[in-house]
């Protein structure tokens, strides 16, 4: 099982990841859509409510990272953003391996 981590302003290349993680044979846990970003599907919120929701949203990756074997860090030209260094840190500190489509740096 492979819990998908990454800025979700690469959608195209979550559903990437995901086709062919699961072609190889893994369960794939990812973000809630690779239709569109979280921030536009949460745009009809208050901005209280947004960022309560966007809270949870970051609080349930990490139960998905939980629940992963491994994680794979979806960064296009090496992008990782801060929500995704928090997930690496976190992956790594319960001892998850960590693999991305670019090399990491730092």
């Amino acid at each position: 099982m492979v819990c998908l981590c990454g800025s979700v302003r690469f959608l195209a290349e979550f559903d990437a990841a995901s086709l062919a993680e699961t072609l190889a044979g893994r369960i794939v846990l990812s973000v809630g859509s690779h239709r569109q970003r979280d921030e536009d599907a949460l745009a009809h919120l208050s901005s209280a409510e947004r960022e309560a929701a966007l809270d949870r949203l970051g609080e349930l990756h990490l139960r998905k990272i939980d629940l992963a074997d491994e994680v794979l860090i979806i960064n296009p030209g090496g992008y990782v953003g801060d929500s995704t260094r928090r997930e690496i840190a976190y992956a790594r500190q319960t001892g998850k391996p960590v693999r991305s489509l670019e090399p990491l740096t730092a």
